[in-house]
């Protein structure tokens, strides 16, 4: 490794040495081995086989092969000084189909993971659910369907069975937006539904698994441990000062944000959001008992941010409504520098969302969960790149969270996305995320200028 960094950003500065700093990954993304020691097929694997559903047909059969060279990356992990590594869990490596007993040699792999971290000083932060659904319970019915709530849970208190001696924090999911409205109503990730309605009954349900798994593990715990769920969440401003621009504005906030926090922490679906989709003739499939699941307490927030937006309520042709009667709620990106995915970078923005979650939802302990950037990077000769385009995006971030600090959100770590370059969903392996390097032929990772400047912000705050 580099032993220093050439980059001109400063260190960051502003934070305490207890702020936990660490970085993250998902198992379809990077550990390959896709039908070895028992697992089944996920979404993602089937989606991947749909021909033009991923940049250049690309699967995750091999990705990094993570499954293989696990003690080198956490190896890696050591080597940047890191706190924690926030994992995922293979629903059906652990428990192909979804149903039925533990798979042993695939929790076996997740058990080896967490010895390996911890023999490395390295804390393990467990996501039990990144995408993965088993492709049969998809078959039969997917999170639209409310049993699919129930099998989550039982999936997670075997994987909490096996692993709780040894590892203090458990998420439930990683972002349950991205799996509803992105694969079960735009169809652009897994499975590749198109069914506004079925998007809705997803989002539920994927809250009232949440609920049902945390007092599940809560319940057969040996010793207190923290449980939480990681969102994906952006700010929603309005482009102009028009009524129909506030409105549009609202409308984001209440169908990206509020549908999932006022009922994990009011207890109550957004009011205006209901009326909402009453409107529209759709309704949340709730029954007696489900907001009180949903409310369980938990003890983090899982923030992840890469961008706001700016909305309008009009099309580009000035029409308030489209074809369908629905008022227009048009995203529009601030006039900021893009990253390779074209999302703008827009760090104050990120200070904003933090504060206004403080003050709306108090008393909730939050963790950047999941926080970085795509670029084009262009490695030299030894695979090194100096990535001072991500080194400044993280640098820019990790302030903005200082700021948002400083003005009483209670923020207690940051984990950068991703570790390793990897298989980047619906855009394959066209997008890098990494702060190292990864050469998909080879599988050697080279860290990246902006791990070294990671590495070196680690040391100096602590």
């Amino acid at each position: 490794m580099n032993p220093t960094i050439t980059s001109h950003v400063p260190l960051a500065t502003g934070l305490p040495p207890s702020f936990l700093w660490g970085v993250a990954t998902a198992s379809y993304q990077i550990e390959g081995a896709a039908a070895e020691d028992g697992r089944t097929p996920s979404i993602w694997d089937t989606f991947a086989r749909v021909p033009g559903a991923v940049a250049n047909g690309d699967n995750g059969d091999v990705a990094c092969d993570h499954y293989h060279r696990m003690p080198q990356d956490v190896a890696l992990m050591k080597s940047l000084g890191v706190d924690s590594y926030r994992f995922s869990v293979a629903w059906p490596r652990v428990q192909p189909g979804g149903r039925g007993p533990v798979n042993e040699a695939g929790l076996g792999f997740y058990e080896r993971l967490v010895d390996e971290l911890l023999s490395q000083g390295i804390a393990p932060w467990a996501t039990l659910y990144h995408w993965d659904l088993p492709q049969e319970l998809e078959d039969a019915g997917g999170w639209p369907a409310r049993d699919t709530a129930y099998r989550f849970a039982d999936y997670a208190a075997l994987v909490f069975e096996r692993l709780q001696d040894r590892v203090d924090t458990f998420t439930t999911l990683n972002e349950p937006w991205c799996s509803a409205y992105l694969g079960y109503n735009i169809g652009v990730h897994a499975p590749g539904r198109k069914d506004f309605d079925a998007s809705l009954a997803a989002t539920h349900h994927l809250l009232l698994g949440h609920g049902l798994a945390v007092r599940q593990m809560r319940s057969s715990e040996t010793r207190p441990h923290t449980y939480g769920i990681t969102l994906n969440l952006g700010t929603a401003d309005p482009l102009g000062d028009t009524a129909e621009d506030h409105d549009a504005a609202r409308r984001a906030d209440g169908m990206g944000l509020r549908l999932y926090l006022d009922p994990l922490r009011r207890g109550s679906y957004p009011a205006d959001v209901v009326a909402d989709l009453a409107a529209r003739g759709s309704a949340l499939p709730v029954l007696s008992g489900d907001l009180d699941v949903i409310s369980t307490p938990f003890d983090v927030l899982g923030v992840n941010f890469y961008f706001g937006q700016d909305f309008a309520g009009t099309d580009l042709e000035g029409n308030t409504h489209d074809a369908s009667g629905e008022p227009v709620v048009r995203a529009v990106a601030p006039d900021t520098p893009r990253t390779a995915m074209d999302w703008p970078i827009t760090p104050s923005r990120f200070t904003k969302l933090l504060v206004r979650l403080h003050h709306d939802y108090p008393g909730l302990p939050m963790v950047i969960t999941e926080n970085g950037a795509a670029f084009d990077d262009s490695p030299d000769s030894t695979g090194f790149v100096a990535d001072d385009d991500r080194t400044a995006y993280l640098a820019s971030h990790i302030a903005a969270v200082a700021a948002a600090r400083d003005q009483g959100a209670d923020v207690r770590g940051y984990f950068a996305w991703s570790l390793l370059d990897n298989f980047e969903w619906a855009e394959g392996y066209a997008k890098r995320f990494g702060i190292v390097h990864v050469d998909y032929e080879t599988q050697q990772r080279t860290p990246k200028q902006s791990a070294l400047w990671f590495r070196d912000t680690i040391a100096a705050l602590r």
